[in-house]
């Protein structure tokens, strides 16, 4: 099993800090998902680079006496070098398709599926909304950039042992603001 984890709550937004870590309330959802997680067979544990998926993933592996390894491949979205707004950017992205994202988009979604396909199996995945629901839309096989809304620290279930990422179950859901 793969187990793909986005991260607690943010203590800013991308608007207005470029790598913000956790909110007092995304500590306590990393606590509370570490200790989930303690129940499931997870041996490896890797992260975004980004500091909210350290400081979420932190939480797991201490608990859980393993290393976090970082993984630049299930890292954010990047955006577009010619992008001065991201906001209005990612909102625009969010609601669109993969097929009208730039070169630079797919590649990373490329790479971040090449990556969990070849995670060796019991590994939990510390990474970000749109990587999951990358990930996700990919399995589904909807060209939707957002197939869901995945709550901060929800957990999305993925089997990996015939070769091929398929879908066990979506992390829990939550209508919330993006951005």
């Amino acid at each position: 099993m793969i187990y793909l984890v986005r991260h607690g709550e943010a203590a800013a937004s991308w608007g207005s800090h470029p790598d913000p870590g956790l909110s007092d309330n995304g500590r306590a959802q990393a606590e509370t998902v570490a200790q989930i997680l303690l129940n499931e067979p997870v041996s490896h544990a890797i992260s975004s680079p980004m500091a909210r998926c350290q400081e979420t993933g932190g939480f797991f592996a201490n608990a859980a006496s393993l290393s976090l390894t970082i993984e630049p491949a299930v890292t954010e979205i990047p955006t577009p070098s010619d992008i001065t707004d991201r906001v209005p950017w990612l909102r625009g992205l969010m609601s669109g398709q993969w097929k009208d994202a730039p070169d630079l988009v797919n590649t990373w979604r490329n790479g971040l599926i090449s990556t969990l396909e070849a995670l060796p199996d019991e590994t939990v995945v510390f990474t970000h909304f749109v990587a999951v629901n990358a990930v996700v839309g990919s399995i589904e096989g909807t060209d939707n950039v957002t197939v869901f809304r995945p709550n901060y620290c929800s957990v999305t279930k993925l089997d990996n042992t015939s070769g091929t990422l398929r879908l066990v179950a979506r992390g829990q859901s939550l209508e919330t603001k993006v951005l």
